[in-house]
């Protein structure tokens, strides 16, 4: 079953997308956020194109575990999914993600101008990996 993973921001949305197994997560694309129906379409467009059963999106929680305004919207961002697929969409703590992916390009020496081309994509990597590793243990 292939996952599609979400790291959703207010300018752009990274996307993930799983192997046929559940196993490891592959960076797809970062979508510029250009209106909600337009954003929702092409994330529809982009799980049937690659034949997704299931959307997980990052739910960036403050550190206090407490839901912020951020977290807000990405609930409502899902929502706004969840009413035009037939399969499930769910939340992954994302805490720091961003952050790490952030790092992780700093220590691969890429340069400030491509990171910003490429953090939201790793973001998204970043969750949907934490996701499915977890769910592999739960088997």
């Amino acid at each position: 079953m292939k996952i599609l993973g979400l790291d959703v921001g207010d300018k752009r949305i990274g996307v993930a997308v799983s192997d046929a197994l559940g196993l490891t997560a592959q960076g797809l694309e970062t979508i510029a956020v250009e209106g909600y129906e337009a954003t929702v379409a092409k994330i529809v467009q982009i799980a049937s194109d690659h034949d997704v059963e299931k959307i997980v999106v990052g739910l960036p929680k403050n550190m206090n575990g407490t839901l912020g305004p951020r977290a807000e919207k990405s609930q409502q961002f899902a929502a706004s999914l969840e009413k035009n697929v037939a399969f499930p969409v769910q939340f992954w703590d994302e805490r720091l993600t961003t952050k790490a992916a952030e790092r992780t390009l700093i220590s691969a020496d890429v340069s400030r101008k491509k990171r910003k081309k490429v953090v939201d994509k790793l973001a998204a990597v970043l969750i949907l990996q934490g996701y499915l590793d977890h769910a592999g243990r739960q088997e």
